[in-house]
This record gives C-alpha cells, structure tokens and sequence, in this order.
C-alpha cells in the first residue's frame, strides 16, 4: 500500500455496502424498540434497491429475528449480509471504519470511539472495527487503530483533499490541542490538504457538540447543503445563519464561493416536552440516490426538492426517520457506507 496514493473517498463515490447494526432490548432503543425497528426496516428496504446492506446483530436469535422481520416486508434478501459483533448501540457513523483506499487496497483507520466524550457507555462500541476485521467482513485492508478520539459524524471530505468539520466538537472532544495542531492531525491521518473550520451551528437535543453531518455536507467538490432555519422566533435562528454566513465566506481549492443549497426547516417537534434534533442534512448517499431523512412534516417534500438541486443525477428516497431523533441523531448517524471493493 502506497501511503502517497491512499485518499479518503467522498461519500458519493461508488459504494460496496451500507453497515448498520439492529437495534435490540440492550441498546438505547428498548423503550421504543417497536417504532424504531419500522425505520430500520425501511432503510434496509431503501439501502436494498441501490446496494447490500450489511447488518451487525449481536447473538444468533438478534439475527434471526431480523431475518424474519426484513423476508417479511419482502425486502430482496440476497442483498442482506448479517455479521455477528458485540455492541453498545447503533449508531455505525460513529463507531465503524472510516476507510482510505489507494486503489483496490484499503486502511481502515479504527479512532477511539468515547460516547461522544464519556457521555454514554461505549466500551463494546469502541472495539467494533476490529471485531468486524476479525469477522472477515473486509477485503484487502489493514486496520489502523489512533488513540485519538475521532466520530465519522464528525467530519466530511469533498474526496478531493478538502475536509469540513466543526470547531465545537473537536475542541469539545480535544480541549488541550490548538485549531492549527488539530488541523495538521486531521489532514495528516485523513489524508486531506486543507480543512475547513465551522464556528457556528448547532441544534437542540444533539449530543455529539454539533457534528458537521446535522448542519452542512459536501454534495460535490464545489457545493454543500446545509441545514438552515427561516423562523426569527426560533432558538436556532440566529446560530443557523450566522453559519450560513460562514459557509458563504468559504473557498474551493481554486478560489471559488461554494454553490450553496440551503435545506427547510422542520416545526419544532416535542418529546415530553423536549426539543429533537430534526435535521435534513442528515442524509445518506448511496449508490444511485440520496436516502433523506424524513419526520412527517410539511417541509419534509421541500427538502426532497432541495436536495434533486443539489444531486440531480440521483434519486430522492425519503425514509420515515422521526423515530431515530427521539435519541438525538437521523438517517447519516445510524449508517456507514463502506467504499467499492472493501466488502466482497
């Protein structure tokens, strides 16, 4: 493997597979396993029509219940894959490999996965990576792990050597490292030659200290959706734009302004009287499509519109994702894509 070829792919390059993990009674999902499993359902359903899936369980009869549960919303089952692999929770953005390729070769880079900074028991979380290379999910990689505390959600490449993340979560995550050490970290492992700082943007009810996959995304090299708020009276008004400010003031690689997209936003929804984090940037790309979070609101159709702008030469697939926000996180944040020929 050639350290000068390894990359770090965009999202929308061509995938080999979508990892998630099922949800069951020892995760944070027990108290509304029902509703949760309906959106898994249809996201294994979505993922199927474009792709494998592969499904992380944890026993034998996780496994078997899944099974039934996908044969019996008669999802092409051909296209599921279980491994079998202890965790904590389901949220694979966080806790699953982010891959750099040079060529058909792979280096799974393994960070330290904390409970977004010791908030949540993450033990079996932390160990996932290397429990799936032991279960032979990969093909032609090498497993790298950083003791360093780093969440997929965190971050987001344009696979072009630009990286977008958020100064609140990393200096959250790293209290005693400057912007510019964090910076030279990130590009040196990430394999990227400039990243790209948000000071703003944040929302209710997220527990990861702003992850960059709830407020802004690459859609190609020279363009980003983002999340905003038309709503004065909103708590997130203010942050919102004045991130929409700073993504405005951002530059490509030749100096250009980014093409902008600009997401709706959703009326607040209440939990007990708690805030959600209800996000549209919260989307997964796969192959031949966008799967776009959806929660039942009137600006859920907007966003599908916003987001055919922003990826024209894909299809818009909407997944009912109002039971994932219940424990602050969306569609991106359950989900891996797993780039061409790492899962054979």
């Amino acid at each position: 493997m050639s350290e000068a070829l390894l990359r770090f792919p965009a999202e929308w390059e061509p995938q080999s597979a979508v990892l998630i993990a099922w949800p069951h009674a020892e995760t944070d999902w027990a108290e509304r396993l029902g509703d949760v499993e309906e959106t898994y359902i249809a996201l294994v359903a979505a993922i199927t029509r474009f792709e494998p899936a592969v499904v992380c369980v944890a026993d034998d009869d996780i496994q078997a219940y899944a099974r039934a549960r996908l044969a019996s919303a008669r999802i092409d089952m051909d296209r599921v894959r279980f491994i079998t692999v202890p965790y904590d929770d389901t949220w694979l953005r966080d806790s699953g490999p982010i891959t750099l390729r040079d060529g058909e070769r792979f280096r799974l880079l393994d960070f330290r996965f904390t409970g977004w900074g010791g908030k949540f028991e993450a033990s079996l979380d932390d160990q996932l990576v290397e429990g799936l290379e032991q279960a032979r999910l990969f093909d032609s990689s090498e497993r790298q792990p950083i003791d360093f505390a780093l969440e997929g959600g965190a971050i987001d490449t344009d696979g072009d050597g630009t990286l977008l993340t958020t100064w609140k979560c990393l200096q959250e995550r790293h209290p005693g490292i400057d912007r510019d050490t964090l910076s030279t970290k990130l590009a040196n492992w990430l394999r990227q030659e400039r990243v790209l700082w948000l000071d703003h943007g944040y929302l209710e009810g997220d527990d990861t200290d702003a992850h960059v996959d709830t407020l802004a995304r690459f859609a190609s090299a020279d363009s980003i959706v983002y999340q905003g708020c038309d709503d004065p009276g909103d708590s997130h008004y203010e942050e919102l734009r004045n991130m929409a400010q700073e993504l405005a003031a951002l530059r490509t690689r030749e100096g250009q302004p980014y093409r902008l997209f600009e997401l709706p936003w959703a009326r607040p929804i209440l939990d007990d009287g708690r805030r959600l984090a209800a996000s549209y940037a919260n989307f997964l790309i796969v192959n031949g499509a966008v799967l776009m979070p959806a929660y039942g609101d009137e600006a859920d159709s907007a966003a599908q519109a916003v987001l055919a702008q922003a990826f024209p030469d894909r299809e818009i697939v909407a997944v009912p994702c109002r039971p994932l926000i219940w424990q602050n996180g969306s569609l991106h944040c359950i989900t891996m894509q797993l780039p061409a020929g790492l899962v054979g």
